[in-house]
């Protein structure tokens, strides 16, 4: 199983596919609630991908929100810089699964 996947399981998070809404220019990829907690992947993305892309866009996804629900367990401390926020979470993403993952941040 992929290593975000465990993750997940064992941080007990939720994992949903969901219309994040339209973000215009923007693309908002995956989001984190600490309610619950789940990690929510955007659907409308997942609908335009080629199949061979799904499984990795979505593995991605999870590893980047994973960083945001550390941050927010404390377990790692969360930058004041939004930005530096989200290279953090995609650097650690690409490290937990291998994946060079989406350009922009997720």
């Amino acid at each position: 199983m992929n290593p975000a996947f465990v993750l997940a399981r064992r941080y007990r998070i939720q994992i949903e596919y969901a219309d994040l809404g339209d973000w215009g220019v923007d693309e908002l990829r995956s989001e984190y609630d600490p309610d619950g907690p789940v990690i929510r992947v955007n659907k409308r993305i997942i609908e335009h991908l080629p199949i061979a892309e799904i499984g990795g866009f979505i593995a991605f996804c999870v590893a980047h929100e994973l960083y945001h629900h550390r941050e927010h367990c404390g377990e790692i401390e969360q930058l004041r810089d939004r930005a530096a926020r989200e290279t953090a979470a995609n650097t650690f993403a690409r490290q937990l699964v291998g994946f060079a993952g989406p350009t922009a941040t997720a």
